[in-house]
């Protein structure tokens, strides 16, 4: 009797992804249509490429064979939490490092943008306002980057030519080539003498509401908050409270909640600019996705360990 090959369930989105492993049968999958095949056979899972963790996470309860999952994203929270509730052994991996350099570009976007005051001109654009302002410059400016990871650390080579003074904030302190990462414990002291607050942090139980109420009200006046991580990583309340009152300015390519919905305060909050998500989303993303995925797969079907592990737990059932 042959040996059946493990099943692979693949986005649709790479339809055109070749060159991958023998041994190991392929399908693929939108998100919306009838499932390719019967998700009980489906040992290694690559949902498709969608922001909706109830489309991600729809078949999962019913891939009783599932050994594997390689999320598209470097943030896995909501999936790591859905993958907690089953019964078995299940490895996640993530894409940690892939989004980065097109992260990274956007949070510098996003500061520049912001203190060179493109938001306002852009407003006076529309009216057929010629007001010249003097606004803010990011050269020597100190920056200050919570989540020193592969966004933070790429953020960091391209902020190098402004002569900016970056401190650098991980979950313990460490060296690193570009310097020494401080505790997260220190941010109360670090975020008064920043001039821009830069966020890069995974979102977990211990980063989630991190900048609350009582962290923001120490962060000091006229700074700029960036967020390109996760939104509730920040307390939204507490953000519009101090953006409201002119003490802070905020860029945000992520929100508590999200998507923002109509007539949500944070749309015309003063001194806010806002992106929708799209800090990773470059046309260089989908070839540096497709060599990840070539390279679990080559793992996965050779009995080798996986790249980019965020957990791998067995559930007594």
């Amino acid at each position: 009797m042959t040996a059946r090959s493990p099943q692979v369930w693949l986005p649709e989105k790479f339809g055109r992804l070749a060159d991958l492993p023998p041994g190991l049968d392929y399908a693929r999958w939108d998100g919306r249509s009838a499932f390719p095949t019967d998700p009980a056979e489906v040992e290694f899972y690559v949902p498709p490429l969608t922001k909706d963790i109830d489309v991600i996470a729809g078949p999962l309860a019913r891939m009783t064979r599932l050994r594997a999952v390689q999320a598209l994203s470097a943030g896995t929270d909501e999936l790591r939490a859905r993958l907690d509730r089953l019964p078995r052994e299940v490895t996640l991996c993530n894409a940690r490092g892939v989004p980065a350099a097109g992260t990274a570009e956007l949070a510098l976007t996003l500061i520049l943008a912001s203190l060179r005051g493109i938001p306002e001109s852009l407003r006076a654009q529309e009216r057929e306002d010629w007001d010249p302002q003097t606004h803010s410059t990011l050269y020597g400016r100190s920056v200050l980057i919570v989540g020193h990871g592969a966004v933070g650390s790429a953020l960091e080579d391209l902020l190098a030519p402004f002569g900016c003074a970056v401190t650098r904030v991980g979950r313990q302190e460490r060296d690193t080539p570009q310097g020494p990462v401080r505790a997260v414990s220190l941010l109360p002291g670090l975020v008064a003498d920043a001039d821009v607050i830069v966020l890069s942090t995974p979102l977990t139980a211990a980063t989630r509401g991190l900048f609350d109420a009582a962290l923001l009200s120490r962060v000091k006046d006229g700074a700029l908050l960036v967020n390109v991580s996760r939104g509730a990583v920040v307390d939204t309340d507490a953000l519009l409270k101090e953006v409201h009152g002119g003490r802070l300015r905020a860029a945000l390519d992520v929100t508590d909640p999200e998507p923002l919905p109509p007539g949500h305060p944070l749309w015309t909050a003063p001194g806010v600019l806002i992106t929708p998500h799209v800090g990773a989303f470059t046309p260089d993303l989908w070839p540096r996705l497709e060599a990840l995925i070539r390279r679990q797969l080559a793992h996965f079907a050779a009995g080798e360990g996986l790249e980019n592990v965020v957990t791998s737990r067995h559930h007594p059932a």
